[in-house]
């Protein structure tokens, strides 16, 4: 398996990267700066904060997951609206 972040943008569902620590989250960012992909606002990934979850878009974009983000990821719902959740420890994702 490639460990591109492009890579995720083409699985087929929506995608979460969840982050059990600050510095993964940081790595993740840049790696996904140094793949082309932006905020939504066209704001350069290591401009930005680090959360426990970011969402990656097939557009090339990632985002932030808000509360309702939050609840379903901690949830067992396994889509949201029609597409499937696709739940990613980015630790694992990079280590396989």
């Amino acid at each position: 398996m490639s460990h591109t972040i492009k890579n995720l943008s083409q699985m087929d569902g929506r995608v979460y990267v969840f982050f059990k620590r600050e510095a993964l989250c940081k790595q993740f960012l840049s790696q996904a700066e140094q793949e082309g992909f932006t905020f939504q606002d066209g704001a350069k990934p290591t401009e930005r904060h680090t959360s426990d979850i970011i969402a990656v878009n097939d557009d090339c974009t990632i985002n932030y997951v808000g509360s309702v983000g939050h609840v379903a990821f901690g949830s067992n719902v396994k889509k949201i609206g029609e597409e499937k959740l696709m739940r990613i420890n980015y630790e694992k994702f990079i280590s396989e």
